[in-house]
């Protein structure tokens, strides 16, 4: 609770002090006793005191709204409904309304606390985002590390993470080795090794040694400024069911206004009663009326799921992307970087007859050790005892089917089937799923290497998950061959799988499958973000995967998720779904209890202690319930 929030608390309990006081000294009949004949009158100046003290400013903004023609807001209705209570005090046949007039004043003012407090705390999962900003850099100058704006450090130029700090702009590793906390940025709390080459980004925390980092990006572009942009635009796209309660308040406070007025005014001009009792029950009437309950609560929900899905490192850009996510029956993955890891492993060395696995890995491997293509790394990475380059010579390209070496002293080719045949060599072809490199030495075939994408971790029981979540369809599109795409579907158990397509086909595809969507049904798109752009801006929602430091994802995506993990997709959905059925309790709920006492109002049996809980009562359990959508 801030400084404010205190002074405005205890402004209302000493106001609720006073009153329960006054209260108490009128029903042991001290009043009575005090000011005899008048103590009605003494009653109505002791209570002016905590109306006062509590509701001052609500009466200071009623009265500034109404000077600019912005008169239909709660401060009128509470003002209006307030005034016309201390009124009755000029009707004699008729009971005064005066501790009920200050309570509903007290109560109404309890109620905007609480929901201040409520909001304040929902902002604290956003605020824990927010402090990923970084306060400063170290640069060196003259051999002493000084703080600079982040802002003024130049693409390329050395910066220093001392442990402890946040690295404030994103780069590469330039000398150093130490251990990132990314948990702010992905929700997960496994620290991240890097060491010189490794990419770094900004918003993460540097836990055990020093970095001299070198910066790739002003700090406009960065990742940890990109993501701020993002979390503070977030309020404003809101959802449609927001919106409705918007508009739905502004026709509906007037609406009530004119009804309380006319409830008090036309039945005793026809002479059905006396002008106090219709006043009495007009005011009731503008009391339970006020809409704060769904203004408040429908907000915050969706603010609350906004900033419970951050706390998982779900970055959601607005609340009408909750909304349509809680929609979604049918979920398309892209392949690589999505469900699959993105890297090549090897899976399997098939050597022929009278060939030692590890030699053929050793040949192949020193044939690639001068490429940098991602197949050559992984065949390198599965060499445990590591590369001698001086054994390599003469090493060339083979019009992009492989690569020739000379490995000591011998001639190793390394590449596709149409190599072996360029060089008239006598193969035998593989059936193994993924990617197959044939390997010759001195002319005789002696062996292939299957290379494959391996599957995530989690992406098997991500497709149960969101199966058990009511996803109907789960489909992939992929630009890979046709049999690695069905083997990943099949193991998977993925319902539809899509191969070999280009970017446009893709597209195409996802047009399809929007055209049977029914009902109101969503379909949501995964990938990551780099070269998925189209499909992920064509598709209801896009979700970009594993997309720190990808401005790509950032961009065309409705949710980012800052982690590698496809089963965050599920939790996405989760807290999405669940914010929903949040929202519309809080609807059903403070328009059912509302109607309710309004009808009880009009005929005279609601009572102005009723109207104060049909208002501020319900106003706080639905903050209450509301609250519920930030604990994922």
């Amino acid at each position: 609770m801030n400084k404010k929030q205190r002074r405005w608390r205890n402004r209302i309990l000493v106001a609720i002090a006073l009153f329960f006081a006054i209260m108490l000294a009128e029903k042991l009949g001290l009043w009575n006793a005090l000011f005899g004949s008048y103590a009605t009158y003494g009653e109505f100046v002791l209570y002016l005191i905590p109306y006062l003290i509590a509701g001052h400013d609500v009466l200071r903004k009623a009265w500034r709204n109404i000077r600019r023609g912005e008169a239909f807001d709660e401060a009128f209705l509470m003002t209006v409904a307030t005034i016309g209570a201390f009124a009755t005090i000029c009707f004699p046949e008729t009971e005064p309304q005066l501790a009920e007039g200050c309570a509903v004043m007290l109560f109404y003012q309890v109620g905007e606390l609480f929901q201040s407090y409520a909001v304040g705390k929902s902002r604290k999962s956003i605020a824990s985002m927010m402090d990923i900003a970084p306060d400063y850099a170290n640069i060196e100058r003259d051999g002493e590390l000084v703080e600079v704006d982040p802002n003024d450090v130049p693409v390329g130029g050395i910066i220093v993470v001392k442990p402890g700090e946040r690295v404030p702009l994103d780069g590469v590793v330039a000398d150093g080795a130490s251990q990132l906390d990314t948990a702010a940025l992905t929700g997960e709390s496994v620290p991240r090794h890097v060491e010189v080459g490794d990419n770094v980004i900004s918003g993460c925390i540097n836990m055990t040694g020093p970095l001299r980092v070198r910066t790739t990006k002003p700090f406009g572009e960065s990742t940890v400024h990109r993501i701020l942009e993002l979390v503070e635009n977030a309020s404003e796209k809101k959802a449609k069911t927001e919106n409705f309660i918007t508009r739905f308040a502004r026709v509906y406070t007037p609406i009530v206004v004119f009804a309380a007025l006319a409830l008090a005014i036309i039945p005793p001009l026809l002479g059905m009663g006396h002008w106090s009792d219709w006043l009495l029950r007009g005011l009731t009437f503008l009391v339970v009326s006020c809409p704060c309950a769904l203004v408040i609560s429908v907000p915050l929900s969706f603010f609350g799921g906004i900033g419970g899905a951050s706390r998982l490192g779900i970055l959601v850009k607005g609340s009408n992307y909750l909304e349509l996510l809680s929609n979604v029956d049918t979920v398309v993955f892209d392949k690589t970087g999505t469900l699959t890891s993105g890297t090549f492993k090897v899976v399997a060395v098939c050597p022929e007859e009278g060939i030692d696995k590890a030699s053929l890995l050793d040949a192949a491997a020193h044939a690639e050790a001068f490429s940098d293509h991602p197949i050559a790394i992984s065949i390198k990475e599965a060499l445990a005892t590591g590369i001698d380059q001086g054994r390599v010579r003469d090493v060339r390209e083979e019009s992009g089917h492989g690569v020739f070496a000379m490995v000591d002293g011998k001639g190793v080719l390394v590449g596709n089937d149409k190599l072996m045949s360029e060089h008239g060599i006598a193969w035998q072809e593989s059936r193994q799923i993924g990617t197959i490199l044939y390997v010759a030495i001195d002319g005789r075939y002696v062996g292939n290497i299957v290379i494959a994408d391996t599957v995530k971790d989690d992406a098997e029981q991500t497709i149960r998950d969101l199966h058990a979540a009511g996803v109907k369809s789960c489909v992939m599109l992929t630009g890979d061959r046709r049999d690695v795409a069905e083997e990943v579907g099949a193991e998977l158990g993925l319902d539809e799988v899509h191969a070999q397509l280009l970017p446009q086909d893709k597209v195409d595809e996802v047009e399809r499958l929007l055209s049977l969507e029914r009902d109101g049904a969503k379909l949501a798109f995964v990938g990551d973000g780099i070269n998925d752009a189209p499909v992920l801006m064509r598709a209801d929602v896009g979700i970009a995967m594993g997309a720190m430091g990808s401005d790509a994802a950032i961009e065309a995506a409705d949710v980012v998720l800052m982690d590698d993990k496809p089963s965050n997709i599920a939790r996405a959905m989760n807290v999405a779904r669940r914010t929903m059925r949040i929202v519309w309790q809080n609807i059903i709920f403070a328009l059912g209890i509302k109607i309710a006492i309004l009808v009880l109002a009009a005929l005279g049996i609601a009572n102005m202690w009723l109207a104060v809980f049909g208002d501020v009562g319900v106003a706080i359990i639905a903050i209450l319930n509301a609250m519920r959508a930030m604990r994922v």
